[in-house]
């Protein structure tokens, strides 16, 4: 059972929210949250596996409870929740520790797929806002390509290549059968790869791995 903490200062939209999920049997909605600091404090008291979050709350919005939920219980994955689709929200997301960015007003089905993506390790972001991300990676791409790749120098070629599968979007069951590799080895590599590279999680990883070409360089 995926436990979720969901936090929405709006309750018609909390509702909704809780109705979408609740659509799946294996998503249990744990606590709710009318604002950013409650939400921080739920997280805390009940260590879900993923937080929920509206990016904009009274006393603390979810850009900051999303760091603060990332510094305080890294075992929780956080999905920002916004209507917004301007790209500085999805850079901030991004920057405070989100693994998952979605659109209230996209597809209901990209909300339950995003729990259980973040909820496993991966990265999830709604096809809209991985087309914003990936339009705003393609501008300039020549100078952040070396830049992604001088960066990306400092790991080994294993780190590397598990680096490149994160940015496929694999979580570190799929990344371990594909390198015929057991699930823990690659968590470790993992946890390498970020410390090395300075990055907070998978998100960062994997837009390094496409601004470094690596995702285009995997082979079938």
């Amino acid at each position: 059972m995926t436990r979720v903490v969901l936090a929405d200062d709006e309750a018609t939209v909390r509702a909704g929210i809780r109705a979408i999920l609740g659509t799946d049997p294996s998503i249990e909605v744990v606590a709710e949250a009318a604002d950013g600091r409650q939400a921080v404090d739920l997280v805390q008291r009940h260590a879900p596996h993923v937080a929920v979050l509206d990016v904009r709350m009274p006393h603390l919005d979810g850009l900051a409870a999303a760091e603060q939920i990332g510094r305080t219980v890294p075992g929780t994955a956080v999905i920002v929740l916004t209507t917004f689709g301007d790209d500085a929200y999805i850079a901030q997301a991004l920057a405070a520790g989100a693994q998952g960015f979605l659109l209230k007003s996209g597809d209901p089905r990209d909300l339950i797929a995003g729990v259980h993506a973040v909820a496993d390790g991966a990265a999830y972001l709604s096809p809209r806002v991985a087309h914003r991300v990936i339009a705003s990676m393609r501008d300039n791409r020549t100078a952040r390509t070396t830049a992604a790749r001088q960066r990306l120098a400092v790991l080994s070629d294993r780190e590397r290549e598990v680096v490149a599968l994160v940015g496929a979007g694999m979580s570190n069951a799929e990344i371990a059968r594909r390198l015929f590799l057991v699930e823990g080895t690659v968590k470790a590599y993992v946890s390498s790869a970020l410390s090395r590279l300075g990055l907070r999680n998978r998100v960062q990883a994997a837009v390094l791995a496409h601004e470094a070409g690596l995702v285009d360089d995997l082979p079938e």
